[in-house]
Formats: C-alpha cells, sequence, structure tokens
C-alpha cells in the first residue's frame, strides 16, 4: 500500500486532501503537515512512498518547499498540487524536480495515474539517466508554437484560435511534441523545454 505525506498550510485543504488520499484504491497511509519545514523533519523518518506539495497563485512557499526537498533527498517523489491553469507554478515546480502535477478537479483515476507515475521514478532505477540535450530533439515550427502556447499557460482553444488550428489540431501537434520529448503532459513538457532552451 502506498503511503502519502501533504504538506500544505492551509488546514482546509489538508484535510479536505487527504480525505481524498485516503479513498484512493492503494493508499494505505495518508498524514499531512502544514509548513515545508516540518515536512523536511518529518520525512526521513516516515519515509511515506510520495509527497504532495501544495501550490498557490502569487505564492511560492510551495516551490521553495518542493526545492528544498528534492534537494536534500533527490530520490523522494514529489507531485504538487494546485490549480490546472496555474501555469507558472507548475512550471516552477516540475523544473524544481517535482515529478508531475496533480489538479485539484482530478478524479481517482487520474490521482492514482499520477501516483503510479511518481512510484515508477523511484523504482526504474537508482541510476538517474542523463536527460538528452536539446541537440537531440528536433521539433517542427508548428510543435514549438504550441509549446511556445503552453508555457504562457493558455488553453488548447486559445493557442488553436492565435494560430487558425482546430482544437483537435493542436491537440495533435501537443501528443506529438510530448512523444519527442519523453514527457506525459503539459507541465512536464514546458519544464523540459524551458531546460533545453526551446522555449525562454
Amino acid at each position: 500500500m502506498t503511503s502519502v505525506l501533504i504538506c500544505d498550510e492551509r488546514r482546509g485543504v489538508r484535510e479536505g486532501l487527504g480525505q481524498f488520499m485516503s479513498a484512493v484504491p492503494g493508499v494505505g497511509r495518508v498524514d499531512t503537515v502544514a509548513t515545508g519545514e516540518e515536512l523536511l523533519e518529518r520525512f526521513p523518518h516516515e519515509n511515506p512512498d510520495v509527497v504532495l506539495v501544495g501550490t498557490q497563485r502569487a505564492v511560492d512557499t510551495g516551490i521553495i518547499t518542493v526545492r528544498r526537498m528534492v534537494s536534500q533527498y533527490p530520490k523522494a517523489a514529489v507531485l504538487v498540487f494546485g490549480a490546472p491553469d496555474d501555469a507558472q507554478n507548475i512550471v516552477a515546480a516540475v523544473a524544481c524536480g517535482a515529478r508531475g502535477y496533480l489538479r485539484w478537479d482530478a478524479s481517482h483515476a487520474e490521482v492514482c495515474a499520477a501516483l503510479a507515475h511518481a512510484l515508477a521514478g523511484v523504482e526504474l532505477s537508482s541510476r538517474v539517466p542523463m536527460p538528452r540535450q536539446a541537440g537531440d530533439v528536433v521539433l517542427t515550427q508548428r510543435e514549438l508554437q504550441v509549446l511556445h502556447g503552453m508555457s504562457q499557460g493558455k488553453s488548447n482553444s486559445q493557442i488553436g484560435r492565435e494560430l487558425f488550428l482546430s482544437e483537435d489540431t493542436v491537440k495533435t501537434h501537443a501528443r506529438r511534441l510530448f512523444k519527442k520529448l519523453g514527457v506525459n503532459d503539459r507541465a512536464q513538457a514546458v519544464a523540459c523545454g524551458f531546460r533545453r532552451g526551446l522555449v525562454t
């Protein structure tokens, strides 16, 4: 069974997410902490399988906590959770080392998938593979334009209107660039794009 440790300074958020996570199949233990300091103190003693860190618009405490957590415990499986359109925090958190992003409105199935993805990163190998260099990834002009739109927090429909493309066509370009970058979602694609200099 998977153990989860939730970190968020808002009591209502901690309690609500804790109840939600407890009902997710495969999750055995759920604990919560209010601060990054408490998280860093309890992590080595409780050794949870997954850590969930909350983010808020215009508040960088969650990002700072992710950065400190990954810096001190590189093998920790850290996920961030927050608003689905909070592009700035999504990018910052994943760039700091979070393994994924969980939306407030995620379904149980999506939570299970996110947990599995985070845990897979731990189980794959103790040797961390080196990321591919920018030169190893060749994106088309359209794929670069779609990635740039994502980096600005725009939806597929907004990107489509700007590029005079249908939303389905944008989704097709998005799937192709995800595959080329070796990522699973928008947040990872944008973070990867920033790291490789594909977007600035």
